[in-house]
């Protein structure tokens, strides 16, 4: 996990992926030296079975691109563009020190909702919850106590598309860069998967695809299973099968009970979604197809 120390202004986050060909980190590299910036930190990867190439470079803004923040970040992107024409990358450049507008969406499973709450209070997470959505009310004292706004959207096979409709207009209005679905039990639209790509994170118990359906837990007992996973990942059209960004696992033995297994698997799933939901937010996570590169 990254233990980086927190940005100061002036500081930005480069992130890029292209096809792979040479020069590409001179290019980069020099567009900054030349714009007076100073790398501190720079990741790379090139794929052999894509060929594309992904990079992502932690700078101090300085020489030409000094001035008020939004002006600085205006000019860094306006000369990286001749780069990224060069290369046919898509590319993009952030304040390091921004945090991300999120949103968060939960039902009757509260563990992951106040472990992202607290994270983000105590400053862990380098995000700002915005709202929270769930199709019950039953947290939404907790999210209060927070003084984050609770929207209770209740969901039906009638009412679906205007519940989803409603959950967009939210994310517009609070600008909300990212959808965090905190053990959130609908399954989403086609539509709504597409209208967000890349920006909704899912955390699934188990390792993917197993243990379907209901009392996954009670499923893993059954079968004595030797370890408790939970897998963070995209949300594509196709139920638990998006892009996966972190996994974690906790060894358990033959004398816990399926409650016990819940317990565990309850931690096993916080841990995974928070450092997904970290790495994103941070800009270390690059779509690779149906996989991730994630510079950690």
């Amino acid at each position: 996990m990254n233990l980086s120390q927190p940005a100061a202004p002036g500081e930005y986050v480069l992130t890029l992926s292209c096809p792979d060909r040479q020069g590409i980190v001179h290019a980069v590299s020099s567009y900054l030296f030349m714009t007076g910036c100073n790398i501190e930190d720079s990741q790379q990867f090139g794929d052999r079975d894509t060929g594309l190439f992904f990079m992502r470079v932690h700078f101090a803004g300085g020489g030409q691109a000094s001035g008020s923040g939004a002006q600085s970040l205006e000019k860094l992107r306006a000369g990286f563009e001749a780069v990224g024409d060069a290369f046919r990358m898509d590319w993009q450049i952030h304040p390091a020190e921004e945090r991300m507008r999120i949103l968060l969406m939960v039902s009757k499973f509260g563990h992951c909702l106040n472990d992202l709450l607290f994270r983000s209070r105590t400053g862990a997470l380098p995000v700002d919850i915005v709202a929270v959505v769930s199709n019950h009310e039953d947290f939404a004292e907790l999210v209060g106590s927070y003084d984050i706004p609770f929207h209770h959207l209740p969901v039906t096979r009638e009412n679906k598309p205007e519940a989803e409709a409603r959950l967009l207009e939210i994310v517009r209005t609070e600008q909300v860069e990212l959808v965090v679905l905190a053990r959130y039990m609908q399954v989403l639209s086609d539509d709504l998967c597409k209208q967000l790509s890349g920006r909704i994170i899912n955390i699934h118990h188990s390792f993917l695809p197993s243990f379907k359906g209901a009392k996954p837990y009670h499923q893993a007992h059954e079968r004595g299973v030797k370890l408790i996973g939970a897998t963070a990942h995209y949300v594509t059209a196709d139920l638990d099968e998006g892009p996966i960004i972190e996994q974690e696992v906790e060894r358990v033995g033959h004398g816990l009970t399926p409650a016990q297994l819940v317990a565990v698997g309850r931690d096993v799933e916080c841990q995974a979604l928070s450092r997904a939901v970290k790495w994103h937010s941070e800009r270390r996570v690059l779509l690779n197809g149906r996989r991730t590169v994630v510079f950690a």
